[in-house]
């Protein structure tokens, strides 16, 4: 099992995403030539009501889908029912339309014999038109109802009553049963036939919950077999008891089958999964424009590595559902080009038509662009962050989105890391930044999105040289296959490896003096460093994530007036604090006393009566969780309502995350309060 997605046809996709892959390395210089593999899915009719699986066909005929094979489970019932007659119609019209073969296997060998029997055409002709519930009904009751059925609709008295009784009631139900998804014979013929490298679907006729009690009946999906049905179910499949987990209990362990197993080609040649060799990250790239947004100054860190010789850029694999130039990769682009297996030509171009972008598609290109599907955004990311498992190359994808839409493609995203492929995600715009835009591109909920994802690590960093660091880290960890101990300095599991999370902006911001010293470097990957240290009485410390800084500091500015010892915190990742504080606790719980994670250590100089006002756009719960860790008050600032319209400003403003509103909070925590020397 190469992908393990659930059952909501994710798993199905995947497959086209990854043969996808397979092309996109044949056609790289460094990658060493192997032979070609079939990507193959099993997926059940009632999963094909998913959208993503039809946003997926759409992509694989744009980008001519090869060695991909869908086998449906057409057995027509779904967790709640029945699915409506004529389904197979609208499957094999779409599939052709987009290109893929259709190989229909609807009666098994059995059944295709006793069609040629006397009265065998009669038969046939019932089953073709049997509705869909009557079928499975009457494979739920047994060989008598079917035995009934048919000599009431189709005896003659003749050649076709005596072609029904001259079986038992059990030869007529294994009849009935002996559907093409059945038929090992049948499906064998068919896969062998299918020799193109053509994307090929096969619609497997079968009847759900074959060969058990429960076959047939349309609440079969969370049925359970009783004891004894179970014990005579074991017993026919020749399994004796206490031997249900031994791998030849059905079949004899004999040294003759063990010979011919090992033979087999799919187990003759060793280990499926691979491994590849780790690219060194060249370091942080020095950007040194004084106004900049996070987006904007992403986009110039690719730019540049666009531009060296580094291995690892010609590993980097960029891809956006069709925002690749309002988040900046178009730089990237023009330098690495477009991924096409056939080359394109820039039309534009060859026309002499001004354009900033050369769209031109070639072998060689580096990027591939995608329609607006995020589902497909995060199964291509899925895909192409598994490259190194799958075909022993490695690949360093990068992903772009607007980061109100992280939440359409998040179920992909979830497996994505559950089977841990790695790969970085960036989504920008963040929060209200395009505040004029309404409802249409604002994102409140994603920070926490990024904090609960397992494997995912989450940062949002307010300057470029905070981004410059942790893409260098980035490209470090991606690539980490390590144990599972511990860092015993933060209490993260760094050296495990996982996938990325960069919550960008479009807002400029005047850009601090450039800070590469050891000390910057490792506060922004552990997640936050003193941007101003508080004194040894400070009553209030502001702490921030994000283009919120701006306001923060200003803010921090005002209230120093009459408070000296005030002081500031740069959180560049609330996940990362987050996951190595709980960490710690869950370490001193089994003994390890000393344990403290970097949130701890960073708070614990902190007098008891100190408040913390956290401020970030987006939703304050991101770091209103600050105040457990040292039992410090803790009032959080953020953006709790979708959709409000007007400038940045203004809506900083209605929220009270501008300077004013958080001058104006720790005005109200203080008022009155006798001050602290």
């Amino acid at each position: 099992m190469d992908f393990s997605t659930g059952s909501v046809g994710l798993g199905v996709a995947i497959t086209a995403f990854a043969s996808m892959m397979q092309d996109y390395l044949a056609e790289k210089p460094w990658a060493a030539k192997r032979p070609e593999g079939r990507m193959i899915a099993l997926v059940g009719d009632a999963e094909l009501d998913e959208g993503n699986i039809y946003e997926c066909l759409q992509e694989g005929w744009k980008h001519g889908l090869r060695n991909c094979w869908w086998i449906i489970d057409y057995n027509r019932q779904s967790l709640d029912g029945v699915v409506r007659e004529g389904l197979w119609r609208r499957l094999e019209d779409v599939f052709r339309a987009f290109g893929w073969d259709v190989v229909t296997l609807k009666h098994g060998t059995l059944q295709r014999a006793a069609f040629t029997e006397p009265g065998g055409a009669r038969l046939r002709d019932w089953i073709d038109n049997c509705p869909n519930q009557l079928y499975s009904a009457l494979t739920f009751q047994g060989g008598a109802a079917w035995r009934k059925r048919l000599l009431d609709e189709i005896g003659d008295q003749g050649v076709v009553t005596a072609f029904i009784e001259k079986r038992t009631d059990q030869q007529l139900a294994e009849l009935m049963e002996n559907l093409g998804g059945h038929c090992l014979e049948s499906l064998t013929e068919a896969f062998d036939a299918t020799t193109s490298d053509r994307p090929t679907v096969f619609l497997a006729y079968t009847v759900k919950g074959w060969g058990t009690p429960l076959a047939g009946h349309k609440d079969n999906h969370a049925g359970l077999m009783t004891p004894q049905q179970m014990a005579d179910f074991q017993s026919r499949m020749g399994v004796a008891a206490g031997t249900e987990w031994e791998p030849f209990s059905a079949i004899g362990d004999t040294p003759e089958m063990r010979k011919f197993l090992s033979e087999v080609p799919f187990f003759a040649k060793g280990r499926r999964r691979y491994t590849a060799a780790k690219l060194p990250a060249p370091g942080p790239v020095r950007i040194e424009d004084r106004v900049l947004s996070t987006q904007q100054g992403f986009g110039k860190i690719l730019d540049q590595l666009a531009q060296t010789r580094e291995p690892l850029a010609d590993r980097i694999l960029t891809t956006a559902p069709d925002v690749t130039v309002s988040t900046n990769l178009g730089a990237w682009v023009n330098r690495r080009g477009l991924f096409a297996r056939d080359s394109l030509a820039d039309m534009f171009r060859d026309e002499r038509v001004p354009s900033t972008q050369k769209w031109a598609f070639t072998p060689a290109g580096q990027h591939i662009e995608l329609g607006i599907a995020e589902m497909n955004l995060f199964l291509l990311l899925g895909a192409a962050g598994l490259s190194h498992s799958l075909f022993g190359e490695r690949v360093l994808p990068i992903g772009t989105v607007y980061d109100p839409f992280v939440a359409r493609g998040l179920d992909a995203l979830n497996y994505a890391c559950y089977q841990d492929s790695r790969f970085i995600i960036v989504g920008t715009p963040s929060g209200v930044t395009l505040a004029p835009e309404g409802g249409a591109h604002q994102s409140i909920g994603s920070p926490l999105i990024g904090m609960s994802q397992d494997g995912l690590a989450s940062f949002e960093p307010a300057f470029v040289d905070e981004l410059s660091v942790i893409m260098d880290w980035a490209f470090d960890y991606l690539q980490k296959d390590g144990d599972n101990d511990p860092d015993e300095r933060t209490w993260l599991r760094d050296e495990t490896g996982g996938s990325v999370y960069l919550r960008l902006t479009t807002r400029p911001l005047e850009q601090p003096t450039r800070r590469f010293d050891d000390a910057f470097r490792q506060g922004v990957i552990d997640g936050a460093y003193w941007l101003r240290k508080p004194g040894p009485n400070a009553e209030v410390v502001l702490v921030y994530q994000g283009c919120v800084a701006p306001e923060v500091i200003e803010a921090a500015g005002r209230l120093g007036e009459g408070r000296r010892d005030i002081g500031v915190l740069a959180v560049t990742s609330a996940d990362r604090l987050n996951a190595g504080w709980t960490a710690a606790q869950r370490a001193r719980r089994r003994g390890v006393v000393r344990a403290r994670g970097h949130a701890e250590a960073l708070l614990e100089g902190l007098p008891p009566h100190c408040t913390l006002v956290t401020v970030i756009d987006g939703h304050p719960a991101t770091l209103a969780w600050m105040g457990g860790v040292a039992g410090h008050r803790t009032v959080p600032l953020g953006v709790e309502h979708f959709g409000q319209t007007g400038t940045v400003a203004d809506l900083y403003r209605h929220f009270g995350i501008d300077a004013e509103g958080i001058v104006k909070t720790v005005s109200g925590l203080t008022a009155g309060r006798k001050v602290h020397v």
